[in-house]
């Protein structure tokens, strides 16, 4: 794998982290700034809505900027968001510098996956967008413990004051190993736009609101089902919130060659073993050792659905995919706040602890559901092996490897192989791309 998928798991590792961090935070900055932890919880809100208004705006706005430095703004901007955090001087701009630092999310990973995507072979496409998301998963395993840790004893400001100095590294590091990528000429908002707009675009959108919900529909109340129905103390929390982690690796490690094999299966078999360990759990639950090893498999299995349905839209918008990406990035956090929400009123509704596993369930196979009419509607059969890849093809299906001068190494080895893109001058008009089924 190139080393520029380090740069990029590098980025999502610090976005992971102030993202998830501020769950674990709340009780200090309520005290801190003398608030309610319900209103401070409208910090978790503020990044969500952050995300959802920053991925299509950004993605937009960028559309015609090269695809390096385009990385590197939004890291920049995601730096400062963060530093801003930390420096508020009251609860209203702490809610400004929350939304600010989650902007740039949806854009940078949107934008990030179509980039890891053309930095290798069409059949290890899927492996390169699940490496970055790795740093994401990794963030949940060290990134939030240790930063939680941090701000209880430190205090919360000191949480993201580290995670601007992450911001830092990763802008570094995107600098250094991540080659230059062309923007394709003929590509431009209207194009992206009416991509968006492609009914299996929007149903694989449609399937990440609802699939991906039942993931934080017990993810949000994980703590407390911990507390008050696992029977652990106020100290295990963090290690509950750990092995949802190591799962999370695990499935990010494993969806990148099963999409890669089999897009459409991979992405019904993650979604319907999401139904399969939620329903599982709400009976688990009540003896600890198996909700813990339930709470491993829930973190897999739930994020084994992220570079199935990551890929669909990517392939799906074809030769303008980055403002599907990033949109996807969207749906992701409105299943967030969705998932949590509805998970919540089952537990005002006074139907327990235990009552947000079911409605996961649900959730997932309303997902499921939309994601097999999509199969079904497909040209391909719901096989995925006849959907389009990221990066365009040649008459051979394979496509000529050009030299980019532009393209070169992190250590300063010339210029870097690679496959062409479109719109690239070295390929002549006979090794066209082909924009695929």
């Amino acid at each position: 794998m190139p080393l520029a998928l380090l740069a990029l798991a590098v980025s999502a590792f610090g976005i992971g982290t102030t993202e998830f961090v501020m769950m674990g935070l709340l009780p200090q900055v309520a005290d801190d700034l003398g608030t309610s932890v319900p209103t401070a919880g409208h910090l978790v809100s503020a990044y969500a809505i952050g995300v959802v208004v920053g991925a299509p705006l950004l993605t937009a706005l960028g559309s015609r900027i090269p695809r390096k430095r385009m990385l590197l703004l939004l890291m920049v901007l995601f730096t400062v968001g963060n530093l801003a955090s930390a420096l508020a001087p009251g609860f209203g701009w702490l809610i400004a510098g929350r939304v600010l630092a989650g902007l740039p999310h949806g854009a940078f990973f949107g934008l990030g996956a179509v980039v890891a995507a053309r930095l290798v072979r069409e059949d290890r496409q899927a492996r390169a967008v699940a490496t970055m998301f790795l740093g994401l998963t990794v963030a949940n395993i060290l990134g939030v413990p240790a930063a939680t840790l941090l701000g209880q004893h430190l205090g919360w400001r000191a949480t993201f004051l580290v995670v601007s100095v992450i911001g830092l590294v990763a802008v570094a590091a995107l600098a250094r190993l991540v080659p230059h990528v062309p923007v394709d000429g003929r590509q431009g908002l209207g194009r992206e736009v009416r991509a968006l707009g492609r009914p299996q675009v929007l149903l694989g959108l449609l399937t990440a609101v609802f699939g991906f919900a039942g993931v934080f529909a017990v993810y949000a109340y994980l703590a407390s089902m911990t507390t008050e129905v696992m029977g652990f103390g106020d100290s295990t929390v963090t290690i509950v919130l750990a092995l949802f982690g190591l799962g999370m690796t695990g499935g990010a490690l494993a969806a990148g060659p099963l999409t890669d094999r089999a897009l459409r299966p991979t992405l019904y078999g993650s979604l319907t073993a999401l139904v399969l360990a939620l329903v599982a759990f709400r009976f688990t639950v009540h003896v600890p050792w198996l909700a813990l090893v339930t709470v491993v498999v829930l973190g897999a299995v739930g994020f084994m659905t992220t570079t199935p349905l990551q890929m669909l839209v990517m392939n799906k918008a074809k030769d303008a995919p980055t403002l599907a990406s990033a949109s996807n990035h969207s749906a992701f956090n409105l299943a967030n706040a969705g998932g949590a929400w509805a998970g919540g009123a089952a537990v005002a509704a006074g139907w327990g602890w235990t009552s947000p596993t079911l409605v996961g369930a649900g959730l997932t196979v309303v997902g499921l559901a939309v994601a097999a009419v999509a199969g079904l509607l497909d040209r391909d059969g719901g096989t995925g092996k006849g959907s389009s890849r990221v990066v365009a093809q040649g008459s051979t299906g394979q496509g000529p490897v050009v030299q980019d001068p532009a393209a070169r190494g992190p250590v300063g080895q010339g210029p870097v192989a690679r496959r062409p893109f479109p719109g690239d001058p070295q390929v002549s008009s006979s090794a066209s791309p082909a924009s695929g089924s």
